[in-house]
């Protein structure tokens, strides 16, 4: 079957699925009794004398509660299980929850990640009878299973959105929310649970180190993130399009951001220097991405053929040692992915641990693995940490900067944060202002 035809069957399939999801059954005659009645899930349910209003009315009504909750039928409280309610929310929430960041929705992730302690203790509890004591059990075992203190407090309050999610939907009693709510969340230095890492800036040191060993598009994007305190996926996904080009100041709004179901908008600023940054990669489709993979890959092959001292004649001609069906390609676009991972290979190259823990020039990446015991796996693990960064650093490297110079507020509106509270968990406090107060007063 040809690709035309294969697209043509798809397209009608989805079509026949598409109208079989709008269908709503119709209300039919019982002869035996004389009722109307319709079948929903395979049960049928009686709405009254056939033909009269009243049948319309409880038909409808029936109808609207159904669709209401997905297309399925109130259960009885007493008998759904704890992995019914879970089937019965996912369903919901792979409607719900809509946002996509580089193909992916996070939100039905974190829920996937917290159902799994949920479930490998209570699958076939019934959800009447969870309460706080099967709650703090689910804690306790993702505690045991090293989650920090914050996730872990996370974790459970989605257990309880679901929770109450099946209050609104009438699939168990409100008690049951409300005897979850009773328990609170783990406290700092007042539970087993470890305590997160802050997120730190990066020395410029290390930001400056790793230049020679990244694409012209990588490093246009670390400085950008500096010059603007925006968020990663935002400078991953900036088109020409997005970018208001007319004042002094230009004014980038992403097409998607972290807070568009707020229904917030978010303009990133962008000013002379960024400008200087960003003006070569303006110069293509207006609906293209600036930052492109597969661009940097061609200039990575240029550059390499320039500098081959092998005749033509000789060797692998240009082209001819790629494959026709990689594994990998290289995208139209970085996504936070991709643009972590050139970060954290070129901190690798810049930073590269001493013999005998370094890969050797005759070793491939797999045989040099393969060598490493698992001590000096876990002493190259220890080089690396303080000698790799990520680029959500360079998010705080901006917020401390803008804060120092201008303040909470300003720094508040330019990471595009609602609140100033928020805003302090990424830029430092400048404690030398204090320190030259107290040489004054004190």
């Amino acid at each position: 079957m040809s690709n035309t035809a294969k697209q043509r069957t798809t397209t009608r399939r989805h079509a026949r699925d598409s109208a079989e999801n709008r269908r709503v059954p119709s209300l039919r005659f019982h002869k035996a009794s004389g009722r109307a009645y319709v079948v929903l899930n395979g049960k049928a349910i009686y709405c009254g004398p056939h033909g009269t209003d009243e049948a319309d009315a409880r038909y409808h009504q029936v109808i609207a509660e159904w669709l209401a909750a997905g297309k399925q039928l109130p259960e009885d409280p007493n008998q759904i299980t704890v992995k019914e309610l879970v089937a019965r929310f996912w369903a919901h929430a792979e409607r719900y929850y809509r946002t996509l960041t580089d193909g992916r929705n996070k939100e039905l992730e974190q829920f996937r990640l917290a159902f799994s302690p949920l479930l490998a203790l209570y699958a076939d509890t019934r959800a009447v009878e969870f309460g706080p004591r099967a709650l703090k059990a689910v804690r306790r075992r993702m505690v045991d299973g090293g989650w920090c203190r914050p996730y872990v407090n996370k974790q459970i309050n989605r257990i309880r959105h679901v929770f109450k999610w099946a209050v609104a939907d009438e699939l168990i009693p409100g008690s049951v929310l409300h005897a979850l709510q009773a328990v609170p969340g783990l406290r700092k230095g007042r539970s087993d649970a470890p305590e997160p890492e802050a997120v730190k800036p990066v020395s410029m040191e290390h930001v400056e180190a790793v230049k020679p060993f990244v694409s012209r598009q990588v490093w246009a994007m670390v400085q950008l993130q500096l010059y603007t305190a925006a968020r990663a996926g935002e400078i991953c996904r900036m088109r020409p399009c997005d970018v208001d080009r007319e004042g002094k100041v230009w004014v980038y709004q992403p097409r998607e951001h972290k807070t568009a179901h707020h229904g917030h908008e978010r303009k990133i600023f962008i000013g002379p220097r960024g400008q200087e940054v960003l003006a070569p990669f303006l110069l293509r489709d207006p609906h293209a991405y600036c930052f492109s993979p597969s661009e940097a890959e061609t200039e990575r092959r240029k550059h390499l053929h320039e500098q081959r001292t092998t005749p033509l004649s000789c060797g692998n001609t240009p082209g001819s040692n790629v494959k026709d069906d990689p594994q990998r390609a290289a995208g139209d676009r970085y996504t936070t992915g991709s643009y972590r991972r050139a970060i954290q290979r070129a901190c690798d190259q810049a930073f590269p641990p001493l013999a005998p823990l370094a890969q050797r020039d005759d070793e491939t990446k797999v045989k040099w693995h393969k060598r490493l015991t698992k001590a000096e796996r876990a002493e190259l693990d220890a080089w690396r940490k303080p000698h790799r960064w990520h680029p959500h650093q360079l998010r705080h490297n901006a917020a401390t900067v803008l804060r120092k110079e201008f303040g909470i507020e300003a720094a508040r509106i330019i990471l595009g944060h609602r609140s100033a509270a928020i805003t302090e968990v990424y830029a430092e406090k400048d404690e030398q202002q204090a320190v030259e107060a107290i040489a004054k007063v004190g």
